[in-house]
């Protein structure tokens, strides 16, 4: 039983994709939601955070608060971590395409963009080395080969596994994007 009031696929359901007057093209912006895996991973280490904050307070209360201070670190990093695995995607603004995993950015201008296009290739099972057939968004870059890239986003990663339609939208989204920003 869909609760459209408790979502934000309200914003999605009009058949235009006229760009609204407020938004901003200087800013990033993800063209897509975080998948579910990678939500119910965060919020799982969230869920985590919260009982090492509870035990960094009752250590904090009857211990030692060398101790709580420690534990209080382990839990900011956890949080921190939990941040982190939400922020992970790609991205795009007018300056570029952003790529960002757990622990690096990369950028690419969109001089540097020689094509995005969908291919269909083995790809990774939510980031694990079991890979499985399917489809691909990879960034080739001016006077590169397409041999070896790593691709933006695939059908079976932590935000479109069991989401096909997702995944299509978010890749058209990106193509028309990247044709309409070279040209610009």
């Amino acid at each position: 039983m869909p609760l459209p009031f408790l979502t934000a696929d309200r914003a999605f359901d009009t058949a235009d994709d006229v760009a609204l007057p407020y938004d901003d093209r200087d800013r990033w912006r993800r063209p897509y939601r975080p998948g579910p895996w990678r939500v119910g991973a965060a919020a799982l280490m969230l869920l985590l955070a919260s009982f090492v904050l509870f035990a960094g307070v009752i250590i904090a209360v009857t211990g030692s608060l060398s101790s709580a201070g420690v534990v209080f670190g382990i839990a900011v990093v956890v949080i921190a971590c939990a941040l982190r695995l939400l922020r992970m995607g790609v991205w795009v603004s007018a300056h570029g395409l952003r790529q960002v995993a757990f622990l690096t950015t990369r950028t690419v201008t969109w001089q540097q963009v020689g094509s995005v296009r969908t291919v269909q290739q083995p790809v990774r099972w939510l980031g694990l080395p079991r890979t499985v057939q399917g489809q691909a968004l990879v960034l080739v870059r001016q006077g590169r080969t397409a041999d070896g890239v790593t691709p933006l986003l695939t059908t079976h990663n932590a935000d479109f596994l069991a989401r096909a339609e997702a995944f299509d939208r978010a890749a058209d989204a990106m193509e028309a994007w990247a044709d309409e920003y070279r040209r610009g």
